[in-house]
C-alpha cells in the first residue's frame, strides 16, 4: 500500500488497448469523479493500481494509464461525484480560490 493525497478524485480516460480491466467495462463511467481508497504498486510492474469503488458499490483495482487527476477535496468522504464543469469550480473554489485547476479558470 502506497500514501496517497487525502480526498483525491480521479476521472476515467480508458485507454483503448490498455491494461485489464477495462474502466468502462467494470462499472465506471466517465461523468463521475471517483475517490482514491488506495493504490497498490505489485513489484512485478511499474504501473500502479487505484483502489476505487465504482458505480454498483463494487471495489476494483484500476491501472492508473486508465485514470487521471480531477480534483482534492479532503473535506469529503463520498465515494464518487459528478463531473462536472461548474462542479469541478465550486469544490476547487471552496478549498481555496488558488486551487482553481487551471485548464478551468479559462
Amino acid at each position: 500500500m502506497l500514501w496517497i493525497e487525502q480526498g483525491l478524485y480521479l476521472r476515467v480516460e480508458e485507454l483503448t488497448n490498455g491494461p485489464r480491466p477495462l474502466p468502462l467495462l467494470s462499472g465506471f463511467n466517465r461523468d463521475t469523479a471517483y475517490r482514491a481508497l488506495g493504490c497498490f504498486n505489485p513489484s512485478e510492474t511499474s504501473d500502479a493500481y487505484y483502489i476505487l469503488s465504482n458505480d454498483r458499490d463494487e471495489i476494483w483495482f484500476i491501472c492508473n494509464r486508465h485514470l487521471r487527476t480531477a480534483f482534492l477535496a479532503p473535506a469529503s468522504d463520498a465515494f464518487r461525484l459528478a463531473l462536472t464543469h461548474a462542479a469541478l469550480l465550486a469544490r476547487a473554489a471552496e478549498a481555496s480560490p488558488a486551487a482553481v485547476p487551471l485548464h478551468l479558470s479559462r
